[in-house]
């Protein structure tokens, strides 16, 4: 057994023909690879649950202003203990983190969500970290994402972070309250826009790979929580000293659509890279 440089560890193992038959059977089947397959088996049997993320609509749907709460906040917690979305009518930012979910408010404030409450998108996992490191120095948010380029092992797999530290400064939006069918970039043009030094925290969030889009935000999307549960939102840049970085890959990927007639029938064909760019940027 050897230990990869990024991710797990190499195990060489002799197995039956009769286990080998089958796992090349469930891969024709299912077009899964034997590495996945018999990953989740041992999953399954030592009671580790698998890498999922699991997500409520479509970054697009947000793009196009369907807004609607379709999930609550008691049934998302059934798939995953961290994660991140928004709630009904894009009221605010959501943080998931050790199973509790929090409601960061457009006022400021911030409040665990009530397990009634409506999200209209949201993205969650049960958070197995592979990958542990100190980041000694970060400069800005291109210099973070520049540091996690480096550290992901593909550019095709859904990666989970998860960042704890002080925050020399950290700039983060939380979304304001807008009518359904309002276009996400219009929404967001009146976002509440705050700054805090020396904050202690954790970012929550998610690297969504580019041929992704229509599906999460492409690249990296996190959201903070203060340690103090007082502060919360959508990161926009940040700089900070010796960060502890968690990392791990997200190989299932499954989706719950809204039924709604406004998801049913939005045009979600759109390449929505251009508007989520403006809405999840700074202003």
């Amino acid at each position: 057994m050897k230990k990869h440089p990024h991710y797990g560890h190499v195990i060489k193992s002799r197995v039956s023909s009769a286990l080998w038959q089958a796992i090349i059977e469930r891969c024709q089947r299912t077009g899964e690879t034997p590495d996945h397959v018999i990953q989740s088996a041992l999953a399954v049997e030592l009671d580790i649950t698998h890498h999922t993320l699991f997500q409520v609509s479509t970054s697009t749907a947000l793009v196009q202003g369907i807004y609607n709460g379709c999930m609550t906040v008691a049934e998302i917690k059934k798939h995953g203990d961290f994660g991140l979305g928004t709630f009904d009518e894009l009221d605010g930012e959501g943080i998931m983190l050790d199973g509790e979910v929090w409601h960061a408010k457009s006022d400021g404030s911030v409040a665990m969500a009530a397990e009634s409450e409506l999200a209209p998108f949201w993205a969650t996992t049960t958070f197995v970290p592979q990958v542990s490191c100190t980041l000694s120095a970060v400069s800005s948010w291109d210099d973070l994402c520049h540091q996690l380029d480096k550290l992901r092992s593909s550019q095709n797999i859904f990666t989970s972070i998860c960042i704890k530290g002080v925050f020399k400064h950290i700039q983060y939006r939380v979304a304001c309250k807008a009518e359904q069918g309002t276009d996400l970039v219009s929404a967001t043009n009146n976002q509440a826009v705050f700054e805090l030094n020396d904050c202690s925290g954790t970012l929550v969030g998610f690297w969504t790979p580019a041929y992704a889009k229509t599906l999460n935000v492409p690249g990296y999307h996190l959201h903070l929580l203060s340690d103090d549960k007082r502060s919360g939102g959508h990161v926009l840049s940040l700089s900070a000293d010796n960060l502890e970085l968690m990392l791990a890959e997200e190989t299932d990927f499954k989706i719950a659509l809204p039924e709604s007639v406004e998801f049913l029938q939005a045009d979600l064909s759109i390449d929505p890279s251009e508007a989520l760019a403006k809405a999840e940027g700074a202003k």
